[in-house]
């Protein structure tokens, strides 16, 4: 039951005011047909309207079922029509880019009714209304009358208690419009319709009820029905929705009558994609390079240990802090000097290799290396001749004079043999020069030759023998004085009981193409041999300490660690290691390596904890920190044109909005809700979105292939290069989607805003 108390409703515009209706009461029974007649501007469509829950009244109310709508929310209204109003209009208002019988389960799917049932459903109504052929056509395939046929097909579908009809012949030819009108009659006989017209005729001959409106007011009415007091309400509101797959599908239809538009657009969108998508494509091709360099060569790099690591972060200003504790502010304006000392704020983390460290890396799984060489700090008693016949002490520093690669393996696929031989025993050297076959000045006078002489030739340094002195026979200890002293009778000391003949077997070179170099210009000598210096070193340590009477050796005790090693740096050595190589097996068992030493810092105080060295990571930690930030920067560039298009997109979905209109207006007279209006155009700009992302991630990948052509011709030994990871192609489809959504929320709100009423009437 219907029922109208009262209504007023005035209209606004600046300084012009109407009313359209003034007090208006009537109430109607739930099976008749009334028909409003009254000339233009009488107010008949806006009563229309106010039963239809499209407009709101000023003042009185509204009662459906009993129930007052005073405090109705819009959710409210949207339901109300859903369930309860059909709605058919002069001009049909059907939605040209779906078929006939989407057109009818519009409603339906707002009505919450799963497919399968709104499908059955509509193809009834619309079998009713005699359109079973029709059902796949689109609306500008059919007639006048069958389009109309489909407004009443769809204003039944939700079999409602209300059917408004607005002039429902006003475009219909008159035979057309007997059918029409007698369908509409048939439906009369179980559901109150409600027609406005202003044909006289048409409303004597079909309707049982004729109320007549003249500026704004009922002048007659011609079966008026009384309401018994006291009705109680029985509406039941249930909540309506579109799922956002209901308005993707009427999006993409719509986007489909425009389709070389929607291509241009999704082009100019795919632009900033295109841009994004080659950027990390070379990106992710760079960062394979780097990684291919690190397993076939940087993997060989030895992890480093050594008293100062590498790769400790000193800070701000190098290996200082900033002054600690309380200091005058920066640039102080104060006639002051201010001690500072600089050695206390220095912050280099030092490792101390201590024997229970020591037993840790000893203990590691042998399969994560191939070997582990541990560096001794000594200083090696070395005399040679000069070719001049002088005798001079060799300056270990000067000439470089450092051990070999334990791992020949990686030796051999790093440094050619120019001449001579590799070492093979403990008394043969090898001297490595750089990739110009220079040696510094300061080895070549190391080794006692000129510098001025512009080149040498490989022979006159091939078999130059150095003497390595014993440590008994170098140093000298006067027992007197209770010290040591070098024994200063040099040629003494040059013969095979007292020194060790090393000869220079070869000469050395890093190759062509080599990434890095380990081993300094220098002399080279086999790491054996410093083993053998320090036990001659210990053996003379305890010489010593027999001629000073030391306790612990004379009663056959060991020496304290302390001891022991103040007796072997007495004689130039040292048996604590103060550096480790360990050379990984493969790539994979560095990072196995790594975490094992990761594992003995857990729970240590920083100052307490053994840093190491990763030669091979920290180059490709610099260059694919360098290759990030190039990446970064031009991927800000190239999303600017990302936001362009997104901007374009949301004044082409505005555009869209405003073609769309009377599309809006349908759809809240079928009982849409105005999120369902936005959601139905954010579904619109999510094709777009998606469309364009998928463009961009396309030709993007096409265009790899010329530049993979191109790089591959400048740049050697490199192909493939751009390669656009699937992750990549996803993560901007996603972005493009997201882009495009943004912004098209400012259009969709506006469509949303939209009043239904003028919505319907745009032409």
């Amino acid at each position: 039951m219907l029922k109208i108390e009262n209504v007023t409703k005035k209209y606004e515009i600046g300084t012009f005011k109407q009313t359209a209706l003034n007090q208006v009461s009537m109430a109607f029974r739930n099976n008749e047909f009334v028909s409003i007649l009254g000339p233009s501007g009488s107010g008949k469509t806006t009563l229309l309207n106010m039963i239809g829950g499209l407009d709101q009244y000023d003042s009185g109310d509204i009662l459906i079922d009993g129930k007052s709508t005073k405090h109705f929310h819009d959710s409210d209204w949207d339901s109300y029509r859903n369930h309860s109003i059909g709605f058919i209009f002069q001009t049909y208002h059907l939605i040209p880019h779906i078929s006939v019988l989407n057109n009818v389960e519009v409603g339906l799917t707002l009505g919450g009714i799963d497919s399968e049932t709104r499908k059955l459903r509509a193809i009834e109504v619309l079998t009713r209304v005699g359109l079973e052929d029709h059902i796949y056509k689109k609306p500008n395939q059919l007639s006048g009358g069958q389009m109309q046929r489909v407004a009443i097909a769809r204003a039944l579908a939700n079999d409602p208690d209300i059917i408004l009809a607005d002039e429902p012949t006003g475009a219909l030819d008159s035979e057309t419009s007997v059918q029409i009108m007698t369908l509409i009659q048939e439906i009369a006989n179980d559901k109150l319709v409600i027609m406005v017209t202003h044909n006289q005729e048409i409303a004597k001959r079909y309707s049982n009820r004729i109320i007549e409106l003249l500026d704004g007011e009922v002048i007659s009415d011609s079966n008026p029905h009384e309401v018994a007091v006291g009705s109680t309400s029985k509406l039941s509101l249930k909540a309506t929705s579109m799922a956002f797959k209901q308005a993707l599908k009427l999006s993409f239809n719509n986007l489909k009558t425009k389709k070389f538009r929607t291509l241009i657009t999704a082009f100019a969108g795919s632009i900033g994609i295109i841009g994004v998508a080659l950027v990390l494509a070379l990106s992710n091709g760079l960062g394979n390079e780097i990684s291919s360099l690190e397993r076939s060569t940087l993997s060989e790099f030895p992890i480093t240990i050594s008293q100062i690591p590498m790769n400790v972060d000193m800070g701000q200003g190098g290996p200082f802090a900033g002054p600690q504790g309380d200091v005058p502010e920066a640039y102080p304006d104060v006639m002051s000097i201010f001690p500072f000392d600089r050695d206390a704020q220095r912050v280099q983390h030092t490792n101390i290799l201590t024997d229970s460290y020591l037993e840790y890396v000893k203990a590691m799984d042998p399969s994560f290396y191939n070997e582990i060489t541990y560096g001794i700090n000594a200083n090696l008693p070395l005399i040679h001749e000069a070719e001049n016949g002088a005798l001079l002490t060799l300056n270990n520093r000067a000439a470089r004079f450092s051990p070999l690669l334990n791992n020949t393996e990686f030796f051999n696929d790093t440094y050619d043999i120019l001449d001579g031989r590799m070492p093979e025993a403990l008394d043969e050297l090898l001297l490595v020069v750089d990739q110009y076959n220079r040696l510094n000045i300061s080895i070549l006078s190391a080794l006692g030759y000129e510098t001025d002489i512009e080149d040498y030739p490989f022979n006159r340094f091939l078999d130059k023998t150095i003497h390595l002195i014993f440590n008994d026979q170098y140093y000298l200890f006067d027992a007197l004085n209770d010290r040591f002293y070098v024994n200063a009778n040099m040629p003494a000391m040059i013969d095979d009981s007292n020194a060790m003949a090393l000869n220079i077997v070869g000469i050395a070179r890093a190759k062509e193409g080599a990434s890095v170099e380990l081993l300094e210009p220098g002399l080279k000598y086999m790491p054996e041999l410093m083993t053998m210096f320090v036990d001659d070193a210990m053996q003379s340590a305890i010489v010593v300490a027999q001629r000073t009477r030391d306790v612990n050796v004379l009663n056959n005790q060991p020496l304290t660690p302390q001891a022991k090693q103040n007796l072997l740096r007495s004689y130039g050595g040292d048996d604590t290691p103060t550096s480790i190589l360990i050379y990984a097996t493969t790539f994979e068992t560095k990072n196995m390596i790594k975490d094992y030493l990761d594992e003995y810092n857990l729970n240590l105080p920083t100052d307490e904890q053994v840093i190491y060295s990763d030669l091979g990571a920290i180059i490709t930690d610099v260059v694919g920190t360098l290759v990030g930030t190039v990446t970064y920067v031009l991927i800000a560039f190239s999303a600017i044109s990302l936001v362009v298009s997104s901007i374009m997109i949301g004044i082409i979905t505005y555009v869209s909005v405003l073609e769309r209109t009377k599309e809006i207006g349908i759809l809240r007279s079928l009982g849409a809700r105005k999120k369902d209006i936005s959601r139905v155009f954010n579904a619109e700009t999510t094709i777009i979105g998606l469309t364009a992302g998928i463009m961009g991630v396309l030709l993007a990948y096409v265009m790899t292939f010329p530049i993979n052509i191109v790089i591959e011709n400048l740049v050697d030994d490199v192909s493939n290069l751009a390669q656009l990871s699937f992750t990549a192609a996803v993560s901007l489809i996603i972005i493009s989607i997201a882009l495009t959504y943004v912004s098209g929320l400012i259009p969709a709100g506006i469509a949303a805003r939209k009043d239904p009423v003028e919505a319907l009437r745009v032409e």
